[in-house]
């Protein structure tokens, strides 16, 4: 066995390699993929496991190892469990006895119309009551998520999961809110590849809610929320089987 002498990618210190030099390549997609930034390391960690699931780097109902995440992502395992814990907060992961942390498992028919039927009971009445009373720099802030020129599947998810929630929140209903951002995480897992007209489509319909919104119309804003729903819920059919 030859015994190399080699500088880490990511903190420069010189340590001994056993075997075989793996490619530059390799060495650099570790580097790339680990986080060097100590403050909030929690949250950034969060935030890269959440983007891994929501892109399906991490399917559904899959064990997701820490020592495996601390080795890729170049972190002890606390910051990796408090993410993990963050995650099983909002229903991305759960933690099960004897084999540890899993994605959650996808969404099946029953369950999809359960949740697009209590948007349907919601989210109307939120964007009515947003018309109302939301407050011009949330409007602001509403227009700069519409989804528009979101650059992947990930970014779009995050953009319209905002969106619902100014919305939301506008309204002056907290806990409608935070129920809404949790169940759109679940909505966009089920999209296993970014679709450019599926986005499009959604853009417009958010313009629609918008406007109604910048107008003080109630009823429209309602209307137009109600039609985004029910077409959203027509375009995720086509991502689930029976």
């Amino acid at each position: 066995m030859t015994l190399w002498i080699m500088l880490h990618p990511v903190n420069g210190k010189i340590q001994p390699f056993c075997g075989k030099v793996p490619a530059m390549s390799a060495v650099l997609e570790v580097a790339d993929r680990q986080i060097s930034r100590p403050s909030g390391l929690a949250e950034e960690v969060y935030r890269r496991i959440r983007s891994d699931i929501m892109s399906l780097r991490l399917p559904p109902d899959t064990r997701v190892s820490v020592d495996s995440l601390a080795r890729e992502l170049g972190v002890s395992q606390t910051p990796i469990r408090e993410a993990l814990s963050m995650l099983e907060a909002n229903g991305l992961v759960s933690r099960k006895h004897f084999t540890g942390y899993a994605t959650a498992p996808r969404m099946d028919r029953a369950q999809l119309d359960e949740l697009f039927e209590f948007r349907l009971l919601i989210e109307p009445h939120a964007a009515r009551k947003a018309a109302d009373a939301m407050v011009e720099a949330d409007m602001t802030s509403l227009s700069a998520v519409s989804g528009e020129g979101a650059p992947s599947h990930d970014g779009f998810a995050d953009m319209d999961t905002e969106f619902h929630k100014l919305i939301a929140q506008g309204g002056g209903n907290h806990l409608i809110a935070d129920s809404l951002a949790r169940l759109h995480i679940h909505v966009h897992i089920f999209r296993s590849c970014f679709r450019s007209e599926i986005a499009e489509e959604a853009v417009h319909e958010h313009d629609v809610v918008i406007k109604a919104i910048h107008a003080r119309n109630g009823a429209a804003a309602e209307a137009a929320m109600r039609r985004h729903i029910e077409r959203s819920y027509g375009r995720l059919r086509d991502f689930i089987k029976e």
